[in-house]
């Protein structure tokens, strides 16, 4: 038997599901499965990376399907390089998919489960879907043109019996789960395992002994950070709009590390406003992580309300294994605002609420014994829930009950 496991990117590339997927991966084939990966040739900021085409890594056979390579700023395009993937990884499912293999997709691209659900059941394989998002109701809730209401319901339609057929959809979080069942996708079909990250790469690290304070000039700076992806689903207005609060305070530095969408617009913002306590850093090497996410004393989590249910934030579970507070922008029901109360590993403020933010981060730049709590209790949350070990042993728990269903 077989795990198949499909996603637009995989080891190297450095986006959140990909590296999800290749510890995942790698995991699963070190404890003696036979694991195959079909993905694309590209990486997430890079589609003319053009990489082999086959190659077998940590005992993982990866096949790498030739796509078009427009890349993500150019709609038509990015719809172009959906529509080769679609083609190109299903006919390679295909050919090596065998009755009783387990076929795992993934939310990139979108909709792929209504693609590889018709290849699942020609070849008698067993479908799984982890949901990394929710589509289309990402799109609909970020507005995005060229998506109008009646095809968005066919595609929710389609989708849905996509994940009817499946024999597991596994979701990221309670709140996603909780949007299945509004679907009226049968509980016995959805299983809850949270992302994770890597606890013995990334772990508390004092200020001390992290290099990047000298080589980034950071000594004597009280540092708020935000590191990841900057989507269309985060919310940056608020931030730059504290910063600017802030710029007087020549002890406070605000870093930006990482990419997407939205990075762009930082930069601009920072130039237009001419706040020169924002640094703006690319993303670091996976090696680098437990130095850039150990840099900042708070870090900043965002996620736009109308997202809520639809996605969650894999850059918390970095951050509490390093061991640091956070604070939320987002709304109050959200998974993540919900955990930070709970466990008391950080703040949640609303969106826009600039001065509260404000306060928020001039209370905890006074207040290191306050701050030194809430780190403590991120990495006590992270070890108890979310570390990679708890997460791999759940999801070869799940597959060797799937490997065994009729």
């Amino acid at each position: 038997m077989k795990i198949i496991f499909l996603n637009r990117y995989f080891h190297p590339d450095h986006s959140a599901t990909s590296q999800m997927l290749s510890d995942l991966a790698f995991y699963l084939a070190d404890h003696k499965h036979e694991v195959h990966v079909i993905t694309s040739r590209q990486r997430y900021d890079d589609a003319k990376a053009n990489l082999d085409s086959q190659a077998h890594i940590n005992g993982v056979t990866i096949h790498r399907t030739w796509t078009s390579s427009f890349g993500r700023h150019f709609l038509p395009g990015r719809l172009l390089d959906y529509l080769s993937f679609y083609l190109c990884s299903c006919q390679r499912l295909f050919r090596i998919a065998r009755q009783g293999d387990i076929v795992v997709a993934m939310t990139d691209p979108p909709m792929l489960s209504v693609a590889v659900g018709i290849i699942t059941r020609l070849r008698q394989a067993k479908l799984v879907n982890w949901l990394q998002d929710l589509f289309p109701e990402v799109a609909m809730a970020l507005q995005l043109r060229g998506l109008p209401a009646v095809l968005a319901t066919f595609l929710k339609m389609l989708r849905n019996r996509s994940l009817h057929g499946a024999v597991v959809n596994v979701v990221v979080g309670e709140a996603m789960q909780t949007r299945l069942l509004s679907e009226d996708i049968p509980s016995e079909k959805i299983s809850i395992i949270h992302n994770w990250a890597d606890g013995d790469l990334i772990k508390p690290l004092a200020r001390d002994n992290n290099p990047l304070v000298q080589e980034w000039g950071l000594q004597d700076k009280f540092i708020i950070g935000y590191s990841g992806n900057f989507g269309r689903g985060h919310e940056f207005k608020t931030i730059l709009d504290v910063a600017d609060n802030l710029k007087d305070y020549q002890d406070i530095i605000f870093i930006f590390i990482g990419g997407g969408e939205k990075f762009k617009m930082i930069s601009s913002e920072q130039r237009r406003r001419a706040l020169g306590n924002i640094i703006c850093k690319p993303y670091q090497q996976r090696e680098m992580l437990h130095l850039s996410l150990g840099l900042p004393d708070v870090h900043l989590i965002t996620l736009r309300p109308e997202m809520t249910g639809l996605m969650v934030p894999s850059k918390f579970y970095g951050i509490a294994a390093a061991g640091k507070p956070m604070v939320f922008i987002g709304a109050e029901h959200c998974e993540i605002a919900k955990i930070i109360r709970e466990t008391g590993c950080g703040d949640c403020i609303e969106p826009e609420d600039v001065d509260v933010l404000t306060g928020v981060i001039l209370h905890l730049q006074q207040n290191p014994a306050v701050l030194a709590d809430m780190g403590k209790r991120a990495r006590q949350i992270f070890d108890e829930r979310y570390s990679s070990a708890r997460a791999f042993t759940h999801w070869e728990q799940l597959l060797s009950e799937i490997s065994g269903h009729d």
